[in-house]
C-alpha cells in the first residue's frame, strides 16, 4: 500500500521530476501538474493526500491555487506545502496567509520535504 498520493505542481520540469522520483522512492503515488490551473483542477478532481505547490507559475500562481483550495470545503483539509524561490519575510507571510500548511524556500533539502509531507499526511489521517 502506498504512503499516499502527492500532487507536485511546478512549472520547472526538472524540479517536478526530482520530486516525483524522491516521493516514488519513498512509496508515494505521484501526480504532476505544470501550471496553477492544471494543479487546481487535478487537486479538485483527485483529492491527493498532500500537495507540493510552487509559488511562481504561469496561468495561476501557487498563492491563488492555495487560497482557492483552502476556501473550498471539499479540498480544505488537503495539506499544502508551498515551495518558492521567494524567501523574503513578506513572501513567507503572503504564503502563510493563503492557509498553506508549510512554506519552504528553494533551494530545499529533498529529505526535509519528504519528512514534512509525511508528517502532514500523518497529522491529517489522525
Amino acid at each position: 500500500m502506498p504512503n499516499g498520493t502527492v500532487l507536485v505542481v511546478d512549472d520547472d520540469v526538472v524540479i517536478q521530476k526530482l520530486l516525483q522520483v524522491n516521493f516514488e522512492m519513498e512509496g508515494y503515488d505521484v501526480m504532476t501538474a505544470g501550471d496553477g490551473e492544471e494543479g487546481l483542477a487535478k487537486a479538485q478532481a483527485e483529492h491527493p493526500d498532500a500537495i507540493v505547490l510552487d509559488v511562481m507559475m504561469p496561468k495561476m500562481d501557487g498563492l491563488e491555487v492555495a487560497r482557492r483550495l483552502k476556501s473550498d470545503d471539499a479540498t480544505r483539509s488537503i495539506p499544502i506545502i508551498l515551495l518558492s524561490a521567494k524567501a523574503q519575510q513578506a513572501d513567507v507571510q503572503a504564503g502563510q496567509a493563503t492557509g498553506a500548511d508549510e512554506y519552504l524556500t528553494k533551494p530545499f533539502d529533498p529529505l526535509e520535504l519528504l519528512q514534512r509531507v509525511g508528517a502532514l499526511i500523518e497529522r491529517t489521517r489522525s
